[in-house]
């Protein structure tokens, strides 16, 4: 049954049988006649089929809700198992907006420290991708924005607030001052995360509530690559403080605390709400909570 409902789950996830099959590792024929014995153990129909997917019933719909759950605390009891005979182990999936993977750095430095036999795969991901792979079990955990969008039924542990800089060269008109003014860099030769990413969404309004509307000559998914546009192109970006610290080091780029309009917001780690968490999880939350204690 557990096999059968990783099938059903990784159908809906996909949108599609053959990509299903693919990222199960099996044949398409073997996930179909998963999919039609779990229906007949079941006794309802749970996708709409013909010769391709044609979306979930009525009935799938509350049979998905049914099967994350079910699979999740099947996950979780080999956890249990596990900890009991080994203590903490395991892998842990997170998934982290792009501007908080220094602290995802900070994070699990941190707890294998402490954990030796836990092993980490961190994915960077926009706000919205992290909290959809949280509900289909896809990743563990995710280290995303707080306050800002609705997160859904989830547990958290704040980390940091976000404070915004402003990233130039050191031979820019703004180099040397001791702030920056979101309006200031109205008409500015500017690089911007894409629409898409929650920190763009935030920096957005801030400088419309500096009464500018920002035009990114360049936009990316990729901090980096808005840093590699400033330092040989001469544009101005503006990012999380702890990021443009980590990025700018050793390099002629100059970072400006900016002022006059929005505030920060909350940056901290997300997981599945459900209690109790797997040892690891746990463990996890804990260390966030002292990390966010002392920093």
């Amino acid at each position: 049954m557990l096999d059968k409902l990783e099938m059903f789950i990784a159908v809906a996830k996909e949108g599609h049988f053959g990509r299903a099959a693919q990222s199960l590792g099996i044949t398409q024929p073997t996930l179909s006649a998963g999919i039609k014995q779990l229906e007949e153990q079941l006794g309802v129909q749970l996708i709409f089929r013909g010769s391709r997917y044609g979306g979930l019933t009525p009935e799938g719909q509350s049979a998905l809700v049914w099967a994350r759950k079910i699979v999740g605390d099947a996950r979780q009891l080999r956890e249990e198992m596990r900890f009991s005979r080994h203590g903490l182990a395991g892998q842990l999936r997170i998934a982290v907006i792009p501007t908080a993977l220094t602290w995802a750095g900070k994070l699990t430095t941190r707890f294998t420290e402490k954990h030796p036999n836990v092993r980490f795969t961190i994915l960077s991901r926009t706000s919205i991708e992290i909290l959809t792979m949280i509900e289909n079990l896809d990743v563990d955990a995710g280290i995303s924005y707080l306050d800002n969008e609705p997160t859904g039924r989830v547990s958290t542990e704040p980390l940091y607030e976000e404070r915004y800089m402003l990233v130039c060269r050191s031979d820019s008109p703004f180099a040397g001052r001791s702030e920056v003014r979101w309006r200031d860099l109205d008409g500015q030769k500017l690089c911007l995360l894409t629409p898409d990413m929650q920190n763009r969404r935030i920096i957005n309004k801030n400088f419309e509530s500096a009464g500018v509307v920002p035009e990114a000559t360049v936009e990316s998914n990729s901090t980096v690559v808005l840093v590699a546009n400033v330092l040989e192109g001469g544009f101005l970006t503006v990012l999380p403080a702890d990021m443009a610290r980590f990025l700018t080091g050793g390099k002629p780029l100059e970072i400006i605390p900016l002022s006059g309009a929005g505030r920060g917001h909350s940056v901290g780690l997300v997981a599945p709400f459900r209690e109790p968490h797997t040892p690891v999880l746990d463990a996890l939350l804990s260390e966030a909570r002292r990390m966010s204690e002392v920093s």
